[in-house]
């Protein structure tokens, strides 16, 4: 975040055109022709669900602090522009608490929150020391005060005192959507933004027929949303934890016509090419879907090789890219086959020159 555009608007929207039009310059230098750009904008401020912040202590007192770029020693904060609300408020309240119980504020190095706009609240109070009973004692009595959850970490240790979830809540296209958010793995940070994202994806695959293969769905937040549009969903997913929160998230919105796979991209691809058996595979009858469209959703990487293959084989192809770089390069192949027919951008990191997009394409 730059501090001198804190304050200005009309800085946000310069820096959101900026941003717009270097992902069309990227396009058009890697020759991929794309219709007109939408662009989705975030609320400059209070926009961030999560944050994590570095524990400095200075005088006998902790402090939140981050580190800039390049610089070892951290500078002290005391509040968090670009933070939700909720953070904004608590982390005063949490710091002096903290602060008044030397159990809780001996070795502590770092504290990351993660909300919801239904004002549920985790706190991670992470130590280089190891905890006890009489720490779990008194961290229960902040929670209870705050009304908050909260959980301890150090070297090999999580201690969790009530969940180690929060549920947040969303509105698509009138419907509401709620979603089990583990602490410690990916969630969307800008909830707000969150929302655009799954009402565009939505929007795109209205109308579609089949069914969907999905890839590195997560914790299947666009997944409960998209599967209304089709017979089936497969959906591939690495992580043991992110799979266990789809399939919870999957009961909590009533859907019930996805099946999930614990495989890799890479995996997947040789499963279905049946270059390869997967035991992970053997209750899931891969004759038996009929996919017609695919959705995609990668890490900063992009696609490998195969994966590029393995898309330009379906009719319909939505893919939602962190690193319009590494989209671009994809969509060079991708495009000798299919043709960009919605493409859009989505703020979810303001103040920085982070870009999300998204990109519907057709069979040519």
């Amino acid at each position: 975040m730059n501090p001198q555009h804190n304050d200005d608007p009309l800085a946000y929207q310069q820096q959101l055109e900026t941003k717009g039009d270097q992902f069309k310059t990227l396009m058009a230098n890697a020759g991929v022709e794309i219709p007109e750009l939408t662009i989705h904008s975030s609320a400059p401020f209070g926009f961030r669900m999560r944050a994590e912040f570095r524990i400095w202590h200075e005088q006998g007192q902790a402090h939140f602090a981050m580190n800039r770029p390049g610089e070892k020693r951290p500078y002290i904060i005391d509040n968090f522009p670009i933070g939700a609300e909720l953070i904004n408020r608590l982390m005063p309240e949490v710091l002096a608490a903290v602060n008044a119980n030397e159990m809780l504020s001996r070795k502590l190095f770092s504290m990351e929150f993660l909300t919801t706009t239904t004002q549920q609240v985790l706190v991670t109070l992470i130590y280089h020391k190891p905890l006890d009973e009489q720490w779990q004692h008194q961290a229960s009595l902040l929670a209870k005060q705050l009304n908050i959850k909260i959980i301890g970490r150090s070297r090999k240790q999580k201690v969790v005192l009530t969940d180690d979830f929060v549920i947040e809540e969303l509105s698509v296209d009138g419907k509401q959507y709620q979603y089990q958010q583990v602490e410690a793995s990916f969630t969307q940070p800008n909830a707000q933004v969150n929302q655009k994202m799954l009402t565009w994806a939505s929007d795109c695959l209205k109308g579609s027929h089949h069914d969907l293969v999905e890839l590195y769905c997560g914790n299947g937040n666009f997944t409960a949303v998209l599967a209304q549009h089709f017979d089936k969903v497969l959906a591939t997913e690495i992580s043991k934890v992110s799979v266990n929160s789809a399939n919870y998230n999957f009961d909590l919105n009533k859907v019930d016509n996805v099946t999930i796979a614990r495989l890799s991209s890479e995996e997947f691809t040789q499963a279905l090419n049946r270059e390869r058996a997967f035991r992970r595979l053997a209750n899931v009858d891969l004759d038996s879907f009929n996919f017609s469209t695919i959705f995609v959703d990668p890490p900063r990487a992009g696609l490998d090789s195969g994966t590029e293959k393995l898309v330009t084989e379906m009719d319909s192809i939505l893919y939602i890219s962190c690193n319009p770089e590494t989209l671009a390069e994809n969509l060079k192949q991708i495009t000798k086959t299919h043709q960009v027919v919605s493409v859009a951008v989505f703020d979810q990191f303001p103040w920085t020159q982070h870009i999300e997009s998204g990109v519907l394409l057709k069979r040519r």
